[in-house]
């Protein structure tokens, strides 16, 4: 273990404060605004409002967009887990020599730049007659994020080992059985990290978004278009709202991912 003096401790501290600083400071911009009126640069702490929280319960249109944009995360994480298990218990338990080919076409999308990916899907729905809309966005998003997902599980996988599945065999287990009883327990902690890292990226992706979306817009490509505009006070509470939510999602991932003795431990 490096010990530091009483001197660097105190500049790496500060560093790290400036750094936290810089990073969440302006978070604390929209959330002041959404509970107070900011006017020429002076909070009116005196007068706190839920007024914004009230103009984005009334706001139809980001509303929807927010849950088209649920919709999206949650169906493209789905699908994302479950080819992603597939394809990486493919990997894993088999010796085909298509298996590098299958890696490097999940990894593909993901590596190249998004537009390349969005102007790839954009040319393949129209020339397939695909109309756009939330199912083309949907498989756009599944087809970003699956390679997180498959890269996940089957670090997982291999850290597991064949051993446990052969006991399993020798004792007369089918391979549902093992699959259900001792690779998915194993996975748990895997797949919630996996869909809580999938959906985030689902949550902000706008580029290929903005390619394959139909009418339907998601909340992204909402606040895209109403950047010319300018963004009204409801807008504060939205960024609250989902900051919220962040912090919980995360708490309660860190919580199902942290080893049992640790957590016994603390």
């Amino acid at each position: 273990m490096i010990r530091l003096s009483t001197t660097a401790t105190v500049i790496l501290a500060s560093v790290t404060c400036l750094v936290f600083a810089v990073l969440y400071g302006p978070l604390l911009i929209p959330i002041v605004s959404s509970f107070f009126t900011i006017s020429h640069g002076d909070v009116q702490w005196n007068a706190p409002s839920l007024s914004a929280y009230a103009a984005l319960a009334g706001n139809a249109g980001i509303l929807t967009a927010v849950g088209n944009t649920l919709i999206v995360g949650f169906a493209a994480t789905a699908l994302s887990l479950v080819v992603g298990t597939l394809m990486a218990l493919h990997y894993c338990g088999g010796k085909s020599i298509g298996r590098e080919a299958m890696q490097f076409a999940v990894f593909l999308p993901f590596l190249m730049p998004p537009i390349i990916t969005g102007l790839a899907l954009l040319i393949f729905f129209r020339e397939t007659g695909i109309p756009r809309s939330l199912a083309t966005v949907i498989v756009g998003h599944t087809v970003f994020i699956q390679a997180l997902a498959y890269r996940t599980i089957v670090m997982r996988l291999q850290s597991l080992g064949p051993s446990m599945i052969e006991a399993s065999t020798d004792l007369g287990a089918s391979p549902w059985q093992t699959f259900t009883q001792i690779v998915l327990p194993n996975l748990k902690s895997t797949l919630i990290g996996a869909a809580v890292l999938g959906f985030a990226l689902s949550f902000d992706e706008t580029m290929i978004t903005l390619l394959v979306t139909g009418t339907d817009s998601t909340l992204p490509i909402r606040l895209w278009s109403m950047m010319r505009l300018g963004f009204a006070p409801d807008i504060n509470a939205l960024v609250t709202i989902v900051l919220a939510l962040t912090v919980v999602l995360c708490i309660i991932a860190v919580r199902q991912l942290l080893p049992a003795d640790a957590d016994q431990s603390g």
